[in-house]
């Protein structure tokens, strides 16, 4: 399947994706969604790619939920009548239509063994706001805009964000973003924390690279990306114990691993020389992060 409404560009192991509908301010559409949800789920099992940044192209980031398309602009079929019961199941095919589809977009992120940094270069509204939450870092262009509009629409906040929004901005926060649902300048989305640092226009993918260059060059695959699911998930735990549980399998994986070859750098003051990959995890990870 070719992409439509994004367009991918690897440059040294870096995956640089664009929200590519420039003509329509990159709006979010239910194709975009799919196409978003493969890119995360894939990428996991290319050991070519390193990193990931989102971006978009043209002037805008993503100008939230295109809602020019006939019938329910957000692709749900207003037929059915679904129950949190009906909800257990995420993978029932008859809940495609009735799944909040920028949640489709965030669980992938979420589930991602790489780093996914967000470089918003314009206007960022909507599912182009709650999109990025999801990801470990936010670059934004002094010309960017942020907006979690959804209450002055008569709807609710989607893509998980509920979820992930207290965690980055703190609860008092998150319910005075919600509740005016303002659009913020890049100044006021860094005074709350949205935005992890601001940057010329010229200069925001660069910084987006040498961020992601930080991270991932000379790093273990492996180890990352177990670090980040477990910043993720553990944090999430009612009780240490649980973190605990999945410290154990962790570091007993990575140290027979390359920790084995890390240590041994380390000693003898070399650069390590790791060979692991993440299409290849660990054995209990499956059972860990069932859900990719």
């Amino acid at each position: 399947m070719d992409f439509t409404t994004l367009r991918h560009e690897v440059t040294d192991g870096i995956l640089t994706v664009y929200l590519n509908r420039p003509d329509n301010l990159n709006a979010f559409t239910v194709e975009m969604a799919e196409e978003l949800e493969r890119t995360f789920v894939e990428v996991n099992n290319d050991d070519d790619v390193r990193a990931v940044i989102v971006t978009g192209e043209g002037r805008a980031f993503c100008a939230g939920m295109d809602l020019s398309s006939s019938g329910n602009v957000f692709g749900l079929d207003e037929t059915k009548s679904p129950t949190l019961a009906d909800m257990a199941d995420l993978d029932d095919p008859e809940l495609a239509r009735v799944r909040d589809t920028g949640g489709r977009v965030t669980l992938a992120i979420y589930g991602c063994r790489k780093p996914v940094i967000a470089a918003v270069n314009g206007a960022a509204v909507g599912i182009g706001a709650t999109m990025m939450l999801a990801m470990d870092a936010r670059l934004f262009s002094t010309k960017a805009r942020f907006g979690l509009v959804f209450g002055k629409l008569g709807i609710t906040p989607e893509a998980c964000s509920t979820w992930f929004l207290p965690r980055i901005v703190g609860m008092p926060t998150a319910l005075d973003l919600l509740y005016r649902a303002d659009i913020l300048d890049a100044d006021a989305a860094h005074a709350c924390g949205i935005a992890q640092s601001l940057h010329e226009p010229d200069a925001l993918l660069a910084e987006a690279r040498a961020l992601a260059d930080a991270w991932t060059k000379g790093r273990s695959p492996v180890s990352f990306a177990l670090i980040r699911q477990m910043l993720y998930r553990n944090s999430a735990q009612p009780d240490p114990v649980e973190a605990h549980r999945v410290d154990s399998l962790a570091m007993f994986y990575t140290s027979i691993g390359d920790g084995a070859d890390g240590v041994r750098a380390f000693l003898e003051k070399r650069d390590p020389q790791f060979t692991s990959r993440a299409s290849q995890m660990p054995p209990f990870y499956g059972e860990w992060v069932p859900r990719e």
